[in-house]
Order: structure tokens, then C-alpha cells, then sequence
């Protein structure tokens, strides 16, 4: 949890996409309302044990897990929601004080809690019952999200059925043992995931583009959407053309299978011990990759996407509707769903978690992978660069206190850090960054770790202020 935002939260105050809510040892219906009403609008952030002036009085810490527990299974709850939801709460401390934070994307579909409507106007949920109101939050939802156009001629037999019991298996190995979808039918399984609606603007229902992309047979995904394709390249040796290629064009599902396993068969595997847990560095990124350009792609563009690996780095790119023009970093980084439908499928069988983990988990695996942060860009067309570096290994060693991890390969860019500082202790930051070859947010990384070891100290503050460097590294 971000401690950070949470406050700026608290001076803010309630908003369109701010609510707190004081909760005892169970959610009330009002909860539930508000969630429904940020799917419908544009997403927001509930936090229970907060008053609504924003005094924080917390909520039993035994009772959370129970809380969150129940909260989850209400949200996926068909008689309940419809379509049913798929989010993550979050239990957190502030001030020595137990509370529950829940993230509310916009959603592409409109949500329905115990069968009323709810919209998001100013601070208050708001019960919508005028058709003419229902029939614009459908339009409005399907002109910001192409996933939802709906085709009424597409019928079950288009779609990849036989997929289905895999799903319902991954779904319920994610869910951690149980998860609704084991108990429903082929038809209304797609309904809950919010495959098959009705288009307000036509009056028609059908399965929608969602659907189609998910689990279409080859044939229909050509017909519906000709230009989809991921063209997956390998150009280590053949640089003006390739080593190796693979085109996928079927369902997403089986997009994803075939892409990983082209991934795993041309990169090398690192491993990283976090905690007691083995963890392959090359599976992790290389899925979270490619799980992005699946999960968040504009569909409706002709642009071809690409997922290509060469000697020094991999990326991958796709259209995309985009929010702004430029770089992704963790700090300006806000998660906005692009297909929100095929990200919630995606969620609850497992391929990717919570919306904006994938990036987090790049920025911080990526660097463990190769030495070096992943760029993100964001524009019309949506990019992905992760660098490659075969040769770089670290050692990684559990203390009491926390992780140290020792980087065999950093070890010259420490150096010549100290170095820099030495011979002008008015070193800036940029500066460091052009010196050594890496990212800010590289030289930034080292400077921690340097400074948490005792082995540099800033005196000053930003601007006037000096490096003093406390070992005896010669220059």
C-alpha cells in the first residue's frame, strides 16, 4: 500500500473517485454500492475505517482477513453482481491502526448490485433507473472500450469451448481451491465473465468482441478482427531479417501459451531466491511482457504487434489507446484498464494480477534480470523494452533484516560512482547516469544501497549540497 497516496487521500477528502467508509467487523451494503458505482464510472479508491471527514479510527485487526474474505466472494456473487467482479483488497497499517483498502478500475461493462444500477455524481452513489440514463452508460462504455462491441451473429459454436474446463481448472487453482466459475454452464460461465451482452445502442445482444478474442475459433477471430496477429522475431544472428519466427493469430488464451514457450526456448533462465521461494527472473518478466500486449491492446487497429528478442535487449509493442504521450515510471504510474473484460478474465485465471502489478514487477525483476530497468512507453503505440545481458549474474542472500542482494556486474558502476564523487563531490545525478552508462533511476538505486552501507553521505540538501565519500576506493 502506498502510504503516500493514502494521506494525500485523507487531505483531499471524498471525491468522485475518493470513499471512506467506518466498518466494524463486517462490510456493509453501502460498500458494495460504491464499488458498483465506480465499475460504472471512471474507477476509484474505497478505504474502510475512515470516517468521512477523513478521520481514521481503523477496523478490528482480527476481523479483516475475514472481512476480505467475504467481500470478494460478494463481489463474485451472480445473484449479487451482474457481471460479477474480480478485485483484490488490501489490508494495511496506518498509525498502529488496521485498515482495508479497495481499487475500483472503470470497468467496460455496466454493473448491477442486488439488480440496481449505480452511478458515481460528485461523493454520492447514485441509484440510475431512467432507461434513457442506462441506455448512455452502455454507449459510453462501448465507445471508450472497443472489447465491447457486440456481434449478434457469432453463436457458442464460434467459440472454443473445449477451452473451457482448462479455465475452469486454472481459474480454481488461481482462486486457491474454489472459484464460482466451476459451478456454472458454458453460457452462463461467459456471462459472468461479461462475454456476452446486449448493445444499448442497437438493442441487440451477443458475445462481444471480448469474447471473440478470448476464445474464437481461428477462423471467426480472422472474420471479426483480420489484422490481428503477434509477430514473435528472434534477431541475435540474422539481424536484417531473423533466426527464428513464430505467428500467432488464435484465441488469446492459447496466444499466450505459444508465445511464452517461444520466449522460454530463446532466453536464458536466471534464478532469484525471495525468501524461501525459487523464482525464475526470464519466466516472470517474459510473462509479464507479454500478458501487457495481450491484455491491453487496441484490437480494433490494424497496427501489428510484435514481441521481438535480440542481442541486447527484448521488446514488445502494439497499438493502443493511449492516455498521454511519453515515458512510464513507477512514479507517474496510473493503472487504466484498456480491455477491461479480457483483463478481468485474464485475473482470474491466473495470467496476470491485479491491474498495475505487471509494471511494479517488470520495474523490479527486470533490473534483477539484466542489470538494467525496463523502459515503458506510452503513446499510439505502446512499448515495452526490456535490455538483455547474458553475462549478468548476482548472488542473493536472505538476512534477518530484510533481502541483501550482491550484483557481481554492479560492482564496476559502484565504482565509478565513488570515483565521479571523488574527483567532484558537486556531482549531479545526470551526471552520474551519463558516467556510468545507466538509467537515473539506476544511479538513484545505487546510491541507496551505497548510502544504506555507510559509504556515501549527501551533506546538504539537493541543490548547494556536496557528496562525502567514506571508503578508501582509489580514484
Amino acid at each position: 500500500m502506498d502510504l503516500a497516496k493514502f494521506e494525500n487521500a485523507l487531505k483531499i477528502g471524498e471525491t468522485t473517485a475518493i470513499e471512506f467508509k467506518r466498518a466494524g467487523g463486517t462490510i456493509e451494503t453501502d460498500t458494495f454500492e460504491t464499488v458498483c458505482s465506480f465499475s460504472n464510472r471512471f474507477g476509484g479508491d474505497i478505504y474502510l475505517g475512515v470516517l468521512d471527514n477523513g478521520t481514521v479510527v481503523g477496523i478490528p485487526e482480527n476481523a479483516a482477513p475475514s472481512m476480505v474474505k467475504n467481500f470478494i466472494s460478494a463481489i463474485g456473487n451472480p445473484d449479487l453482481f451482474s457481471p460479477t467482479l474480480y478485485l483484490e483488497p488490501e489490508i494495511f497499517k496506518y498509525r498502529k491502526k488496521t485498515l482495508i483498502h479497495i481499487h475500483v478500475p472503470s470497468s467496460g461493462e455496466v454493473h448491477s448490485f442486488k439488480k440496481r444500477i449505480y452511478d458515481r455524481v460528485d461523493e454520492a452513489d447514485v441509484k440510475v433507473s431512467a432507461t434513457a440514463k442506462i441506455a448512455q452508460m452502455y454507449i459510453r462504455k462501448q465507445e471508450i472500450y472497443t472489447e465491447r462491441k457486440v456481434y449478434p451473429y457469432v453463436k457458442l459454436k464460434d467459440l472454443r469451448l473445449d477451452l473451457l474446463p482448462m479455465v475452469r481448472i486454472l481459474a480454481k487453482n488461481n482462486a486457491g481451491g474454489s472459484h464460482l466459475w466451476e459451478k456454472l454452464s458454458n453460457m452462463d460461465l461467459l456471462k459472468s465473465a461479461g462475454l456476452y451482452a446486449e448493445d444499448h445502442a442497437t438493442g441487440k445482444d451477443g458475445f462481444n468482441l471480448a469474447a471473440v478474442m478470448l476464445l474464437g475459433r481461428d477462423e471467426i477471430i480472422r472474420d471479426v478482427c483480420p489484422a490481428y496477429q503477434t509477430d514473435a522475431l528472434v534477431r541475435k544472428v540474422n539481424v536484417d531479417r531473423y533466426d527464428d519466427r513464430l505467428t500467432v493469430v488464435t484465441n488469446l488464451i492459447e496466444s499466450f501459451e505459444q508465445l511464452f514457450k517461444f520466449a522460454t526456448l530463446h532466453l536464458p533462465d536466471k534464478f532469484y531466491v525471495e525468501g524461501a521461494e525459487r523464482k525464475s527472473l526470464r519466466n516472470i518478466v517474459a510473462r509479464e511482457m507479454l500478458v501487457n500486449t495481450l491484455m491491453h491492446r487496441e484490437y480494433s487497429s490494424s497496427y501489428q504487434a510484435k514481441f521481438v528478442i535480440e542481442q541486447d535487449r527484448m521488446y514488445v509493442e502494439n497499438a493502443n489507446r493511449a492516455r498521454f504521450n511519453g515515458p512510464i515510471t513507477l512514479r507517474n504510474l496510473e493503472p487504466f484498464p484498456k480491455n477491461p473484460l479480457i483483463a478481468s478474465f485474464f485475473r482470474n485465471i491466473g495470467y496476470s494480477e491485479k491491474l498495475g502489478s505487471g509494471a511494479r514487477k517488470m520495474f523490479k525483476y527486470g533490473r534483477l534480470y539484466s542489470g538494467v530497468d525496463p523502459e515503458f512507453i506510452e503513446d499510439d503505440v505502446f512499448r515495452i523494452i526490456q535490455p538483455l545481458n547474458e553475462n549478468y549474474s548476482f548472488d542473493a542472500e536472505n538476512e534477518a533484516g530484510g533481502q541483501k542482494t550482491t550484483q557481481k556486474t554492479t560492482q564496476k558502476t559502484t565504482q565509478k560512482i565513488l570515483a565521479a564523487m571523488k574527483d567532484n563531490p558537486n556531482v549531479t545525478i545526470s551526471e552520474l547516469s551519463e558516467i556510468c552508462g545507466i538509467t537515473i533511476d539506476g544511479v538513484k538505486w545505487q546510491l541507496r544501497n551505497l548510502a544504506k552501507a555507510g559509504r556515501i553521505m549527501r551533506i546538504g540538501g539537493d541543490r548547494g549540497g556536496h557528496w562525502e565519500v567514506r571508503d578508501n576506493t582509489p580514484r
